[in-house]
């Protein structure tokens, strides 16, 4: 396999392109627009939307094998393509039941894993009484496209419940809301062959449910560790994943552990490996896609912070002065995007602070109660005072 197609072509694709070169591959992108990041790097760009099966079929004939930047494809119109023996990894009948939010957290529950209470609002005939058993707050959620907190509100009543339903076409699942202590993720990979490696579970801080920082490792039990890393292997090999996957969970106050959500595909919380472990999440994707044996996922520092940089205004601007600032911290790697464009919200690039074994906990300590100092220093550079 030495020609690697990927639906997608934005920052998650764009990372690929070191570890492509590193290992002798070349990337082939089916992407809808000749501004987005990946177009910089690819050998070969199919430009289309990535719902646009039709064009993957081109992107086939480019590629040996195809994976995913992103899980909002159409996988009926693919399953042709697989029937005709195109190489989708993971596979198609791995993204199956985890593309529609409520069928995800069918799977999972009917897995054995543990999941917040939930039902699907299209079978809510009682409504109010499935409210009460739930009560309030409630998290709702779209079953599709959501990502980076858009489609997940926060419910505090009834009224904004049907006010929310109302004003929307969408298919919802209702939850309950967890008031966790942390939030928590793993990055893991599958090969071929079966051979499942994990990364530290890292603690990620979100703010209007998206990811601001990273913090790895995580500071959890031993125990917790192998519970989230035994969740993980439940999950990829009852789904004979190829490639590497996001897992999103909660940890209560009562040390409980729930999965919240999972991404099949690379994910933010995994961006420290770039700079911190010997193999990246990329690297590591295309490994397993292209047939290669996994790499060490070990951090090589004694932990690391990743930092979001995140659009907050409507601008075109390259953010020059604030990039270089942020650069100039010791041990910082910033990962710029190249996206034209800024919008509240939208994730323009990253940085990664590595930290050794004397400066860790200062680093880490959570100053006025926020989050850790090393991050707060870097959003005071980006974010206007």
């Amino acid at each position: 396999m030495k020609r690697v197609g990927v639906i997608g072509g934005g920052q998650l694709a764009w990372m690929m392109a070191d570890a492509a070169q590193k290992l002798g591959l070349e990337l082939v992108v089916q992407t809808p627009s000749e501004h987005d990041p990946a177009v910089s790097i690819a050998q070969e760009i199919v430009f289309a939307p990535v719902d646009d099966a039709s064009a993957t079929e081109i992107l086939a004939k480019k590629s040996d094998v195809i994976t995913f930047e992103n899980e909002f494809v159409n996988l009926q119109a693919l399953s042709l393509l697989g029937q005709q023996g195109v190489c989708f990894r993971p596979r198609l009948e791995a993204l199956a039941p985890l593309l529609d939010k409520y069928h995800q957290r069918c799977y999972l529950r009917d897995l054995g894993l543990p999941v917040p209470q939930f039902f699907a609002l299209d079978e809510a005939e009682n409504l109010k009484s499935k409210i009460e058993y739930l009560g309030f707050p409630a998290v709702l959620k779209s079953r599709r496209h959501g990502y980076d907190g858009q489609g997940t509100f926060i419910i505090q009543d009834f009224a904004t419940l049907e006010q929310k339903l109302t004003l929307n076409q969408s298919l919802f699942l209702l939850e309950e809301f967890v008031p966790f202590e942390r939030e928590l993720a793993i990055i893991a990979a599958r090969s071929v062959e079966g051979e499942i490696v994990t990364y530290p579970v890292v603690e990620t801080q979100q703010e209007q449910q998206v990811c601001r920082r990273v913090i790895a490792p995580a500071q959890i039990t031993p125990n917790q560790v192998a519970e989230i890393q035994a969740i993980a292997h439940t999950l990829l090999n009852s789904l004979e994943v190829v490639g590497i996957f996001g897992i999103e969970l909660f940890l209560s106050a009562d040390g409980k552990i729930l999965v919240n959500e999972i991404a099949p595909r690379t994910h933010n919380s995994g961006h420290f490996s770039l700079d911190a472990c010997e193999t990246s999440q990329f690297e590591q994707h295309l490994r397993a896609v292209c047939g290669l044996p996994l790499g060490n996922p070990a951090l090589q520092c004694a932990g690391a912070v990743m930092v979001n940089l995140l659009g907050y205004e409507n601008s075109h601007s390259d953010y020059q002065s604030q990039r270089q600032q942020i650069a100039e911290i010791h041990q910082a790697h910033l990962h710029w995007y190249g996206k034209t464009e800024s919008r509240p919200g939208r994730k323009l690039g990253h940085v990664t602070v590595l930290l050794d074994n004397q400066n860790i906990e200062s680093a880490t300590a959570y100053a006025n109660g926020v989050g850790p100092a090393i991050a707060q220093t870097i959003e005071s550079i980006w974010y206007p005072r």
